[in-house]
This record gives structure tokens, sequence and C-alpha cells, in this order.
């Protein structure tokens, strides 16, 4: 058994097909499969269900892949380890955001970032707070950006900024003639269009809501911040926006009017979550001020 073998093995797991696996290798279909079938000898085991239509792994396929995917983690992190001995701002670092801040925040964010650190290369993750979570904490990603607080003794937190939200409205809104901020209790009664469960910034906008006397609109349910922000405009109700969501590059729209809150301001707090023993801790404090310097907040 080697590590070239497991990273075929997981590039099987992941693609669930022969030909894509070997792409992703940078090998012939005949080799990945001829390492493969070595592989199951020598285990004594059968790790891969094949058939025409279908390449899927058997029971013990799965923990093989479970153990292998850990197995290649340590090892690629020894490989960074070394790396960052010799430069911690080389190399390849895995950063996860969630949707709601990630298309708003990474235009500020990623030119200052290839300026202060033009070595190191970012690959960056869009998903759910609790999927970004996760992947922080088994390897997956090196560190994530999530909305405070996030309760892990595993994980490292460096605060980054404070971000308010405003209240979008329709342009024909009684709301929309305001010309001072506004207090959260004219939400009282109101019935906000709110984002699918999964979404941080839903459990956010809907404790305000709460807090001050509205609720959901029944019946709708957004997938991203683009599909409530068409929704308000086309007059079907109102909602809360996160402030990196309507500045620049976003384009204002003319159907949709934005409300400042007056203070003490509705707001979310964004960290950075790492895990102590990262390869890049000596690195990550130094991106999180670049990061929090960027951001405009």
């Amino acid at each position: 058994m080697n590590l070239r073998d497991l990273r075929y093995l997981v590039a099987v797991a992941d693609e669930r097909h022969f030909g894509r696996a070997a792409e992703a290798c940078f090998v012939s279909q005949p080799t990945l499969s001829t390492q493969i079938r070595k592989l199951e000898r020598e285990l004594g085991v059968e790790l891969v269900e094949r058939n025409p239509r279908h390449v899927g792994l058997t029971g013990i396929g799965e923990r093989v892949v479970e153990r292998a995917r850990a197995v290649l983690r340590e090892v690629d992190g020894i490989v960074d380890d070394a790396r960052q001995s010799q430069d911690p701002a080389t190399g390849t670092l895995r950063l996860g955001l969630f949707p709601t801040l990630a298309p708003y925040l990474l235009p500020h964010v990623v030119p200052e970032v290839h300026r202060r650190f033009p070595n190191l290369e970012l690959l960056l993750v869009e998903e759910k707070s609790e999927v970004l979570h996760q992947q922080v904490r088994d390897g997956s990603l090196d560190a994530v950006l999530l909305a405070r607080p996030v309760h892990d003794d595993q994980l490292h937190e460096q605060f980054l900024f404070e971000e308010p939200f405003v209240l979008a409205v329709p342009a024909g809104h009684p709301l929309a003639a305001m010309r001072e901020p506004v207090t959260p209790s004219v939400l009282a009664g109101e019935q906000l269009l709110l984002l699918e469960e999964g979404h941080c910034l839903r459990d956010q906008a809907l404790s305000v809501c709460q807090l001050a006397g509205g609720g959901e609109r029944r019946g709708f349910r957004a997938t991203s911040l683009e599909t409530l922000r068409q929704m308000v405009a086309a007059g079907v109700g109102m909602t809360l926006l996160p402030e990196l969501a309507t500045v620049p590059p976003v384009p204002p729209s003319e159907d949709v009017v934005l409300l400042p809150f007056e203070e003490p301001v509705p707001r979310r707090e964004i960290a950075l979550y790492w895990r102590r023993s990262s390869a890049f801790r000596d690195l990550l404090p130094d991106l999180a001020d670049v990061i929090a310097g960027s951001s405009g907040r």
C-alpha cells in the first residue's frame, strides 16, 4: 500500500467515475484501474463496485476511503508544515466563506491578499456555515469565515469586523419615504422575506424580526440574497440585508429603498476560525488583519 494508491482511491470516491478520477490524478485510466485492483488484492477485499453505468464504493470501501482521507490530510499537513517553516506565506490555503458573505466581501479582500501575499494561493470554498464548521474541524479547509459566536475549543477565533443590517423595502412602500434612520420597531407586525433553512443570515434576521414583534412571510423562502433583492424590487415584501450586499460593486436598484437603522443597529459579527494545530497558524493572524482592513467595516 502506498500514498499514490490511496489518492487514486479517494479520487474514485470523489468522482464516482474512473475516467474523471484518472484525469484528476493526471494518469491514464488503465493505470488508475490497475492500481486500484492492486490495492484490492493487497487488502483482500473489494473496495469499488463496478458496472457500466455506475461506480460506487462497497461498505468496506467507504471505511477505507474515510481512513485514506485522514492519512492524506496528515501527509499534506507534513508538507505544509515543512513549507511553512521556510516561508509562512507560501503554499495553498483553503479558505471557506458562507454564501451571504462570500460574493460581497471577496471583491474587497482578494486583491489586497494577493498584494500582501503574492506567493500564497487561495482556494475559496463557498458553503453554508454548518458545512464550513465541519470542514475546518476535519482538515478539509484551513480556515473559515463564520458569524459569531462559534463554540468550539478546537478552533482559534480572531474577530474581523461588525456588519450592520439595513432594511430593504419596495420603492412604493410607505417606509420608503423615510429620510431618517429607522428603529427595529418598524418591523412590528410586518412579515419579512427570509432565506431558506441552513443559512445563518436567516436565523440572524429572524431574531431581529422577532425581537421587534415581526415575523416571517409564510410560503416563501429564498435560496440567495439576490432572490430576496429581486422579490423586494417586485414589491412582494421587505427584508434585512447585510450592508456589504448593498455597496459597490453591487449595483443599486431604483426599485429597492435601503433604510439604515438607528443605534443600537442590528448587526452580525464576523470572525476567522482555524484549527489551533494548523500549519498556517503563524500566517492566519496576519491574513485576518488584511481581511479586516480590506472589508471597509
